[in-house]
């Protein structure tokens, strides 16, 4: 791994707060074209000029500029699979790693999904059959009524106001309201998903992980336990081969990773009406109204006002980025340190950054 450990603190403190074809029309609904899939256990990769797009080629060096500027390491834009764009800079290559932050969410989602179709858990049974008793500092019954879908959905009334809010140990996980009764950003239930996967399936989570979906599509990434967080570490073409598994509802080419395609739909839109951005751990944009990382505040509109309406995202602090647009067949990338002071994982440049993506692809 070229990760450079000195920085590792740097990167991850705080992590809470965070085709075969090629079309001329771009507004072309991908379901029409067929998608490229890179081959496993190979670094080639398919690319597509933006010209042959009928891009903007004008606005490509605009974006390149914004991207240096605002201290991005990793940007790569896929059009139905086909690499489009690929740019690094500030030190960075096509071989190093970087922590996808929260963005990793996705991830522990999408391996939820497959332990249910293979009947190791299911969502609506509580938390407590896959953690076991005592896992809180809440009563038995507290405990039972929270759910694996609680987890995945950031309503499990766990007290976000202990001093430790992002670790797992009994005494930081203490009953404040009834679970499904108010939606807050709080990174200790999501960490307890991987202790669920582990307690349902008998094997550490990276080895389901890998065995499930990283190694199917040809990811390198790996999970690294830093004080309470469990962060992933890739690089830039992982993720993207992630969001294109995504991008094709969880069939990689011609295999079914992920075959339940109830699960994958709920993961990918509303999962409750406290946060109608907020999927299973997938950012929605589109909206009416959203709700943020470290608030209690309703906020209506759209999440990314620049972004198409059908995006999903992944996001992660210090603004790391994976959207997936299905209208447009796209994926994208976008690693890097903070761009504008923003601690949490979605902030204001996500829409300035769609600003200048919108110039290139429009």
């Amino acid at each position: 791994m070229k990760l450079a450990y000195k920085y590792l603190f740097y990167l991850f403190i705080g992590c809470s707060f965070f085709y075969c074809t090629t079309d001329s029309t771009e507004h072309k609904d991908k379901t029409e074209e067929s998608l490229y899939f890179p081959p496993i256990n190979s670094n080639n990769w398919e690319t597509i000029s933006i010209a042959s797009l009928n891009w903007n080629t004008n606005a490509e060096q605009d974006l390149y500029n914004f991207l240096n500027t605002k201290h991005s390491k990793a940007f790569i834009i896929l059009k139905n699979g086909k690499i489009a764009v690929e740019w690094y800079g500030n030190g960075f290559d096509a071989n190093m790693n970087h922590t996808w932050n929260s963005a990793a969410k996705t991830l522990s989602a999408f391996t939820i999904g497959i332990a249910q179709q293979e009947n190791l858990l299911d969502i609506d049974n509580p938390s407590q059959d896959y953690l076991g008793s005592n896992w809180s500092s809440m009563t038995h019954l507290q405990e039972e009524a929270i759910t694996v879908k609680n987890h995945l959905t950031m309503t499990t009334g766990l007290d976000y106001n202990v001093p430790n809010a992002d670790c797992t140990e009994p005494e930081d996980l203490v009953y404040k309201q009834d679970p499904s009764t108010f939606w807050y950003y709080h990174n200790a239930p999501y960490t307890l998903s991987h202790s669920i996967i582990e307690g349902a399936t008998n094997t550490t989570f990276s080895n389901y992980f890998n065995t499930k979906v990283s190694d199917k599509i040809g990811m390198q990434g790996v999970w690294v336990s830093f004080g309470c967080y469990k962060l992933y570490l890739s690089n830039a073409k992982s993720m993207a081969r992630f969001g294109l598994l995504n991008l094709n509802k969880g069939t990689w080419e011609n295999e079914v990773i992920l075959s339940d395609t109830n699960y994958f739909n709920e993961m990918t839109n509303t999962s409750q009406n406290l946060n109608k951005s907020y999927g299973y751990l997938w950012w929605l944009n589109g909206k009416s109204s959203y709700r943020l990382p470290g608030s209690e505040v309703e906020y209506q509109g759209t999440l990314i006002p620049n972004a198409p309406s059908d995006l999903i995202a992944g996001l992660g602090k210090n603004d790391q980025k994976l959207y997936i647009v299905p209208s447009k067949g796209l994926v994208i990338v976008r690693l890097g340190d903070n761009a504008n002071n923003s601690v949490f994982g979605s902030s204001s440049f996500d829409n300035q950054l769609w600003e200048k993506i919108n110039a290139l692809i429009n």
